[in-house]
């Protein structure tokens, strides 16, 4: 599967945006996703997680109440609904997926496999 995330851009202070990350291929179903950011001269963490039915979700304590992950198998996309967006939220976000995640969600980026390109979000203050 290959992941291409998109939805970025440029918002003010307690703004929305919306994040896709799309997969092309078969059985997207069938991969657990994941989304992670990465501010400059910081590491990449740990956003937000949803299982391969949706029937299970994690957020980083930093976006839990602001943001929310779901998912549509149907149309092999996930998405990032961002809230209340503050200056801290400014990052390259990330979505990523594995198959071989499956009876939790998770946190830790190496046990993703797949990468999609990222995409920009800078909100203004």
């Amino acid at each position: 599967v290959q992941l291409q995330a998109y939805g970025g851009g440029l918002v003010q202070a307690g703004g929305s945006l919306r994040l896709s990350c799309t997969a092309s291929g078969r059985a997207f179903s069938t991969y657990a996703v994941g989304w992670f950011r990465q501010a400059p001269g910081k590491e990449r963490e740990f956003v937000a997680a949803i299982k391969r039915s949706g029937s299970g979700i994690s957020y980083a304590d930093s976006v839990k109440g602001r943001f929310t992950i779901s998912r549509d198998n149907a149309k092999n996309t996930v998405y990032l609904q961002m809230n209340s967006l503050n200056p801290e939220d400014t990052a390259i976000y990330y979505c990523a997926a594995d198959r071989n995640i499956i009876t939790s969600t998770q946190a830790m980026a190496r046990l993703y496999d797949t990468w999609g390109q990222g995409t920009l979000v800078t909100v203004s203050s």
